[in-house]
């Protein structure tokens, strides 16, 4: 039975506020549209009428939801800038002191998974600083908040179907899960959809938690790697100098080439020193807009001064590995998944 009462007090409580450009002030019928919707779904997918009202159970709209889909800051950090925040001194420090906590937990990870502790220290650290970001938003109101907005409608609804699923499955409240304002929750930050298909009970007592248990979370992210084919003999980037008048076209990531066509390129170590001569493939990553911001300035220089000519600068990118491919599996950004390998490089 649909509580509407209920949901027009929620709904009335957040009227005042702007939701949708194209719908103008809240648009109650619709919010009832979704919850049906929903509701229709969710029965038709097995999930337990307890769940089912629990979720529908005072739904509340959430606009500052709305204006962080709608809003999304561009990232506008250079590589070195994103390091020197992600990869900082005090996140190390910290990630040492986790691998002192958790030894046993960390070794039965990479027994059953075959990913090293360091590894999993490292998504850890950049994914929820070890569990020190605090979840904000109820994730029922911030999923029914981003299916009613409708941008992503089809996307956040099977969200909400999982966590449905989840909750009724691992016998948990679902109006106590809590999450970012996009749905991931966790110490490794997992939408649900990604949860349902990698979650493992860690451990032992027959549910999955990742938001309470470490012993789950780290086992579900040790799972999830494994299942991306994660090559523990493997790493993940290397360090290296390129020419100055290099190709910057190749330093996207996609073309990939031997380590040998890479050092005929002139792609050396930082000293100089020839790069392993194996026939593994790599691709080639460096933050273009700050060689060409270099490369810009050198010109400037060279139109302006008396003396001699002024080089370009010497390049520094990452040789990227099978790894580094998997990685961005996880998170599809190039400066994320150099993060990682930094960071992973800092905690062994």
């Amino acid at each position: 039975m649909k509580t509407i009462t209920k949901m027009l007090i929620a709904a009335m409580f957040f009227a005042p506020f702007t939701a949708r450009a194209d719908r103008g002030s809240f648009d109650v019928s619709r919010w009832y549209d979704v919850m049906d919707s929903l509701r229709v779904r969710a029965t038709a997918e097995n999930i337990s009428s307890d769940v089912i009202n629990s979720t529908l159970r005072y739904p509340a709209f959430i606009p500052s939801i709305v204006k962080s889909d709608t809003n999304q800051a561009e990232f506008k950090l250079t590589l070195d800038g994103y390091l020197e925040r992600t990869v900082n001194q005090t996140r190390i420090s910290q990630g040492k002191k986790m691998s002192l906590r958790y030894p046993t937990m960390l070794s039965r990870v990479e027994k059953k998974y075959g990913v090293p502790p360091h590894v999993i220290l490292a998504f850890w650290g950049m994914e929820s600083n070890y569990g020190d970001v605090k979840a904000r938003h109820k994730l029922t109101d911030a999923f029914l908040t981003l299916m009613y907005d409708g941008r992503r409608e089809t996307f956040f609804t099977n969200q909400l179907i999982a966590l449905m699923k989840i909750a009724d499955k691992n016998k948990l409240d679902i109006n106590n899960i809590n999450g970012s304002w996009a749905g991931a929750m966790g110490h490794f930050q997992f939408i649900p959809t990604t949860l349902v298909q990698y979650g493992v009970d860690g451990n032992g007592d027959g549910r999955t938690d990742i938001i309470n248990s470490i012993g789950d979370a780290m086992f579900s992210a040790g799972n999830y790697l494994n299942k991306l084919g994660w090559n523990k003999n493997e790493r993940i980037v290397r360090r290296v100098s390129l020419p100055a008048d290099f190709d910057i076209s190749l330093l996207d990531g996609k073309t990939k080439l031997t380590l040998p066509q890479w050092a005929s390129m002139g792609v050396t170590n930082p000293d100089g020193s020839l790069i392993p001569q194996n026939e593994m493939i790599a691709g080639l990553v460096a933050d273009i807009a700050a060689i060409e911001n270099a490369r810009t300035a050198a010109d400037t220089s060279n139109t302006t001064a008396d003396t001699d000519v002024a080089p370009m600068p010497v390049i520094t990118a990452y040789l990227t590995y099978p790894n580094f491919y998997r990685i961005k599996k996880w998170n599809n950004s190039n400066w994320y998944a150099i993060a990682i390998a930094n960071l992973a490089d800092e905690l062994k």
